[in-house]
């Protein structure tokens, strides 16, 4: 080595240890580079989301007030055949980290690997129950040397880039496991799972990452070298189970995922605001909205059983990408307030005084200044606390802040940002979907109508995933029998699965699915046989696999065990169980890749017409790309249950025909009180009895400007995809209500090149209506045209609440404005 290249590497390494930051804890936060910090987290899935989009998702994040970005790992999707990795893509995980570095924030890496997170297995490949003597989550060598393995790469490669604090990179916390405290006591061996859970810390400390290992939800049974930490809608009354560790909150549930039976779940940003002011009055300092953007579920191996495509999980930026006002502002002015007051939280000596059931004041004293916070508990009435000298309205179910503990700056409950109100507008380049010529290609199903040439035999009816290593979602289960003469028979078949498709001698003659998740499910369809030899087909389908709960791996898919049976109109049965059955895997299309429109396909379209509402078929169009940035999507109403793909980039499974339940809470929206999502007392939903879903996320790096794009769905169900059209999102009306006198009123629309085109609504004391629907109301023809005046043709303004809107007869008040723009 020559003196120069020591030279070199001696600055380099100076360099690494001028940069590195040392991340330690003491009970009220976490500790880096010597002092205490709060952490406002969100998180952000790389796979629901492209490496387009990262940088914008972590930029907003960073500009609503979030200093770090949470993630799970995906080992499923890194690895999903063993020992055969994927790190490209929207997999891409170095990638991911190092745009949260180049936006100068901190990162918590979720390894798990065990995630939930509504993912197929949670995470976990199918292929592990391949390995002889795997049990997943519990102390057996196989699954803790596959775990182990799979744990020690991600932290490799993350080494290899200097991604943790002590390298000079982002990550500031590690996860190991995930909420195997939630079911610890339902599974049969306690012995086995205390010590799973123990060599789990065990094995994550021996990596040596530099920064504190966590494990969410573990109350119980916590081994002594890791933090645990909360996870819920509210965590102000949960504590560390030992002192010397600060308080985390892993996973504030920002909303709620959507299955394809239920409607839209709706979180209230005033509610939300409540939680996460109530933790930081109770001594939080580390906090993580779960979902920050909740994204989409490419891909068929991104969504849990029965999830729907859409992962929008009502988050801050929505599945798009596009900012949700007023939950993005309104949690914003709470960031910046909490982040001002962080030495004093940290650090401040603190009392609680009650000031009777259900209200709380907390004061914190540091360095001759003080924070106050109000809590008010009461779901039905709003309270007034005097607090030196000076005398504070506090609604129901809100926390008011005083950082100088005399004045309110913040209210959890009135909310000073805009509301924005998303528009679908259709695409522009072209007039679809009359413009779309589509065509067609049956899927292949002869090879599958006899039980000949399957990858193997049975004689019994085995269980899906484990046969198909969940390479597909489809199965086959195929046999023959001999029938003397004709006969009329009901099929009947009991299958776990989610879907059944049955075929006799070539024809199909019965479907059905699941109802409300239940995956179990009884098909019977009328047959007939002919003399001779006659074949019976099953296709076995699943919708995303089991991902939570004790030895859910266990939860059988498919036709497992059956019974399989014909029976007669006279009564005789036909027990078809045991026969010799043929399996394969997938369908004839998924192994062509006919999704990749590769040459030599042959498309057919007759004059323009294709034949619809015909399963087991592919439709091929092409369209233009919507001009400018705004988001892509494509409205599949009419079609029946599918996969869709855009230049060969799958946007995932699409099922517009699957009708939302009606449920109670979509005729009920009250912020005030606990917000829940399963049980009594749901509220604030939509969608009760529309498409569970119809809009598929096309992000922009799927598209190609200037040149033909290639749309390709499989129906599976039968529908008609000349109904199929793509539209951009953007904002349309925007509105700020409750506006009080002296604020600055700001309006957006958004960026993407729309403006303000009229300023539609002034008034005080509006009477019904939602924002882009305001009605009643006494107009301030002052407001109106200073708002005017101020805003029309701008992409935002701000205008101030002054004593000069009143007048006209209009008592002075609370202030709505509602804007259009285009």
């Amino acid at each position: 080595m020559t003196a120069l290249q020591f030279l070199l590497l001696a600055l380099v390494a100076v360099t690494q240890v001028a940069s590195a930051t040392t991340v330690t804890y003491n009970d009220r936060a976490l500790v880096i580079d010597g002092q205490r910090r709060i952490i406002l987290s969100g998180s952000i899935h790389y796979p629901r989301s492209t490496p387009q989009m990262w940088p914008d998702l972590i930029n907003k994040a960073k500009e609503g007030g979030l200093n770090t970005i949470e993630t799970y790992v995906f080992w499923n999707g890194h690895e999903p055949r063993r020992r055969q990795y994927n790190f490209e893509g929207s997999y891409d995980i170095i990638r991911f980290f190092k745009e949260i570095q180049n936006a100068g924030m901190h990162a918590i890496l979720r390894i798990g690997p065990y995630i939930c997170g509504e993912w197929n297995y949670g995470g976990l490949p199918a292929w592990l129950r391949d390995i002889p003597g795997m049990q997943f989550r519990l102390h057996n060598a196989p699954f803790e040397r596959e775990m182990e393995t799979f744990t020690t790469l991600i932290v490799n490669k993350m080494k290899d880039v200097n991604m943790f604090a002590g390298q000079g990179g982002p990550i500031i916390l590690a996860q190991i496991e995930n909420e195997y405290g939630n079911i610890m006591g339902q599974l049969k061996n306690n012995q086995s799972a205390s010590q799973y859970i123990h060599w789990c810390a065990d094995m994550a400390n021996k990596q040596e990452v530099g920064v504190p290992w966590i494990m969410c939800q573990q109350d119980n049974d916590v081994p002594h070298n890791v933090i645990n930490t909360c996870n819920g809608f509210y965590c102000h009354d949960w504590f560390p189970n030992r002192t010397g560790i600060p308080k985390i909150w892993t996973e504030n549930w920002t909303g709620w995922f959507k299955a394809w039976d239920k409607p839209d779940f709706h979180r209230s940003a005033e509610d939300i605001a409540f939680a996460v002011a109530m933790f930081f009055q109770k001594r939080g300092s580390v906090h993580n909205y779960y979902m920050y953007h909740g994204g989409t579920n490419f891909g068929r191996t991104s969504g849990g059983p029965y999830i729907t495509t859409s992962y929008d999980y009502d988050a801050p930026l929505d599945e798009y990408g596009n900012i949700r006002q007023p939950k993005y502002g309104h949690l914003k002015d709470l960031h910046d307030l909490i982040r001002s007051m962080e030495k004093i939280l940290v650090h401040g000596k603190y009392n609680d005084t009650s000031y009777g059931k259900n209200v709380t004041v907390t004061k914190y004293m540091y360095g001759g200044s003080s924070v106050c916070f109000i809590n008010n508990q009461f779901v039905d009435r709003d309270m007034k606390v005097t607090l030196g000298g000076e005398t504070h309205l506090v609604p129901a179910w809100s926390v008011s802040i005083l950082p100088n503990c005399k004045t309110v700056a913040y209210n959890t409950a009135k909310i000073k940002t805009q509301t924005s109100v998303m528009v679908k507008k259709a695409n522009s380049v072209e007039k679809e979907p009359e413009t779309m010529r589509w065509s067609w290609m049956p899927e292949n199903l002869k090879p599958f109508m006899t039980d000949h040439r399957g990858s193997f035999r049975q004689s019994q009816l085995l269980e899906q995933i484990a046969t198909s290593t969940d390479q597909s979602d489809y199965l086959w289960y195929r046999t023959s029998l001999e029938h003397k003469g004709e006969g009329s028979y009901t099929l009947y078949v009991n299958t776990s699965g989610h879907e059944m498709y049955a075929f006799v001698n070539g024809r199909l003659v019965g479907q059905n699915h699941s109802a409300d998740g239940a995956f179990v499910f009884q098909l019977q369809s009328p047959v007939k046989l002919h003399s001779g030899k006659n074949y019976v087909s099953l296709l076995s389908g699943t919708v995303g696999l089991k991902n939570y709960g004790p030895s859910f791996e266990l939860v059988p898919a498919g036709i497992a065990g059956g019974p399989v049976k014909l029976v007669g109109t006279n009564g005789t049965a036909i027990d078809l169980t045991k026969s010799s059955w043929s399996y394969k895997s997938g369908l004839a299309g998924e192994l062509r890749q006919i999704h990749l429109d590769k040459p030599g396909y042959k498309w057919q379209s007759h004059n323009g017409t294709i034949p619809v509402n015909r399963p087991f078929t592919w439709y091929k169009t092409t369209f233009e790309a919507p001009a400018g940035e705004e988001a892509v999507v494509v409205d599949l109403l009419g079609l029946n249950k599918g996969v869709a793909w855009v230049n060969g980039n799958s946007l995932g499974r699409y099922w517009p025909s699957y009708t939302a339940a009606e449920m109670p809470g979509c005729h009920v929206c009250d912020y005030r009180g606990k917000f829940i999502a399963e049980g009594d007392g749901i509220r604030c939903l939509t969608g009760c009895g529309e498409p569970a879903q119809r809009f598929y996320h096309v992000p922009r790096s799927f598209l190609r400007a200037g040149e033909p794009n290639t749309l390709i769905l499989f129906e599976e169900a039968g529908g008609d995809p000349t109904r199929a059209a793509f539209h951009t999102v953007a904002v349309g009306p925007v509105c700020v209500a409750a506006v009080e006198l002296g604020d600055d009123v700001t309006l957006s629309c958004g960026g993407h090149g729309r403006v303000v085109a009229s300023v539609d609504v002034a008034s005080f004391g509006v009477a019904r209506g939602s924002c882009g629907a305001y009605k009643g109301g006494c107009e301030s023809k002052a407001a109106l045209k200073a708002f005017t005046d101020a805003c029309v043709g701008r992409e935002s303004c701000t205008v101030k609440y002054t004593a000069a809107f009143a007048g006209a007869g209009c008592q002075s008040g609370a202030l709505t404005v509602q804007a259009t723009c285009s």
